[in-house]
């Protein structure tokens, strides 16, 4: 099992992450992938560098599978990450959604 904070701990230390939000996602091999979303505090931080980060700082099966830009994370009232709306954006990712 993976806990969304234990990823989001590590990756929102990355000096060019605003903030990031962490999901499940199906996968055929294992059941359930790691997907990050990530809002950038530095526009010029890219894929790589992040995978890098995360390859660097995260154990194998704690790394994202599938890694996603967006200019803000969708927000309860109150501020609470709406996780449910991340999740269901995986059957249509975005162009700039980067899988491997």
């Amino acid at each position: 099992n993976v806990y969304p904070n234990e990823v989001e701990d590590v990756v929102a230390a990355h000096p060019g992450v605003l903030e990031c939000a962490v999901v499940g996602i199906p996968d055929e091999k294992t059941g359930e992938a790691v997907k990050l979303v990530v809002v950038k505090k530095d526009a010029s931080l890219t894929e790589e560098a992040l995978r890098q980060f995360c390859h660097d700082n995260l154990t194998g099966y704690k790394r994202p599978k599938v890694i996603e830009f967006r200019t803000e994370l969708p927000k309860t009232p109150v501020g609470k990450v709406l996780r449910r709306e991340l999740r269901n954006k995986v059957i249509q990712p975005p162009a700039n959604t980067v899988q491997v």
